[in-house]
């Protein structure tokens, strides 16, 4: 297997960044909306003596109204730097446990079970993570999986699996040059997209398979 390393600073995060920021949004955006009537199209003037003061209200009311709006902008944006940040941890963090992984699988070394089912482990739950952004769907015709538990002896071959599974998502064109791809290019980018959600699939099947069975090993 390759032992090369997987470079942990890949600009991907912006893919998801502006569908979260769109979500965040969309609360703001709807309250902005006027609710007036339009120009011209409002009743007779009013002779109420009250009137300024009702004015003086709606008008109080408005800045407020305009308080919350940035208020709320202010907390979106809070929340996108937030996910950003995770998403930006959780991506560099797999290429590293995988690194690990795959140093020790080039050494020879005899299996730490234990050590196995913490590093599947917090593989599991930052490529979770990382789907809750990114939605991965599986492929529209799919095999049925007929896969069992896996066997002591083929710990290392599916750890192998493992690697080269990250190796490809990190890697793929879709989470690299999002930004620049060319109209000719779309079918190619669809088919990128697609061996992403693939992936990022398959490694969050596999390493929970990986962590099971290590974490029984282990006792």
């Amino acid at each position: 297997m390759s032992c090369r390393n997987s470079n942990p600073n890949k600009p991907w995060w912006f893919l998801v960044a502006g569908i979260i920021f769109l979500c965040l949004s969309g609360s703001t955006a709807a309250q902005q909306q006027p609710t007036g009537p339009p120009p011209g199209a409002g009743p007779p003037l009013n002779k109420n003596p009250n009137l300024d003061d009702r004015i003086r209200q709606v008008d109080e009311g408005r800045l407020r109204s305009a308080e919350v709006d940035a208020g709320t902008e202010e907390r979106n944006q809070k929340l996108l730097q937030a996910a950003i940040a995770n998403m930006k941890e959780d991506f560099s963090r797999i290429q590293i446990l995988r690194n690990d992984i795959a140093k020790n699988l080039v050494a020879h070394k005899p299996l730490d079970y234990r050590l196995i089912s913490e590093q599947t482990a917090e593989i599991n739950k930052r490529t979770s993570r990382l789907n809750v952004y990114m939605r991965a769907r599986p492929a529209a015709v799919e095999k049925e999986d007929t896969s069992t538990e896996l066997k002591s002896e083929e710990m290392i071959s599916a750890l192998v699996r493992l690697c080269k599974l990250i190796d490809s998502f990190t890697e793929n064109p879709a989470l690299k040059n999002a930004d620049s791809v060319d109209a000719k290019e779309i079918a190619k980018a669809r088919e990128n997209n697609a061996n992403a959600d693939r992936d990022l699939l398959s490694i969050i099947k596999l390493s929970a398979s990986l962590q099971k069975k290590a974490e029984h090993l282990s006792r």
